[in-house]
């Protein structure tokens, strides 16, 4: 009986796991901010550029890497192994940022403070494997909070329950999970505390995107 309650447990932990990956979160918020903000056509036209510079080809590396050997799964758990993921990750954020401020002007807010996660992520993991679906997670969860409280906190909650499916699935020690929680809250808090006084100083929220904030 209580391998039953194991296995289930697993499997539970599995399912949240795999569907709250970082880049499920971030599609979640993107797709539901560009509809809270924009037509549809504007929508469409914010967030392919997104897809197709950094979200697919991110996709299409793990599953190549995966299926050829180089990475052991589709987490890229191995920390060895996460260091040339991290890097094709960058260079994917890099070419995003470069296309949108030629396109458009701007620098993307939110794609920058991913980028400066990511940095601090892989800083990390030159000493520990730090959890990238609970730093990520948390990240996404100040990405709501920065336009609906009520949704940030709930996506606060969803971090926390995928930190401890982390430790269950023995992807990360409970350490690894802390560290990749600290540095979430360390560069959500500089994204939220940088995102409200361009607000404050400059023009209302509900006139700029959050995306949109430095000029």
């Amino acid at each position: 009986m209580e391998e039953k309650k194991t296995s289930l447990l697993y499997i539970v932990s599995r399912i949240i796991s795999d569907f709250f990956n970082p880049l499920v979160s971030l599609v979640i918020y993107f797709v539901y901010f560009s509809i809270q903000n924009y037509t549809f056509k504007e929508a469409f036209t914010h967030f392919l550029p997104i897809l197709l510079i950094t979200i697919l080809p991110v996709i299409i590396w793990i599953v190549w890497n995966v299926k050829t050997g180089r990475y052991t799964n589709m987490d890229v758990s191995n920390r060895v192994q996460r260091k040339t993921l991290y890097i094709f990750i960058a260079v994917c954020i890099v070419s995003y940022l470069t296309f949108n401020y030629i396109k458009n002007g701007f620098i993307d807010f939110v794609m920058l403070f991913i980028l400066i996660l990511l940095f601090a992520l892989q800083f990390s993991n030159l000493y520990i494997k730090s959890s990238m679906h609970t730093a990520f997670n948390i990240f996404v969860s100040a990405l709501f909070f920065a336009f609906d409280v009520k949704i940030g906190f709930a996506w606060l909650g969803i971090a926390i329950l995928v930190g401890i499916t982390r430790v269950i699935l023995k992807r990360h020690t409970v350490k690894e999970v802390f560290m990749g929680a600290g540095i979430a809250v360390l560069v959500s808090f500089i994204y939220l505390y940088c995102n409200n006084k361009y607000q404050r100083n400059d023009i209302p929220t509900e006139v700029i995107p959050v995306e949109t904030t430095i000029k």
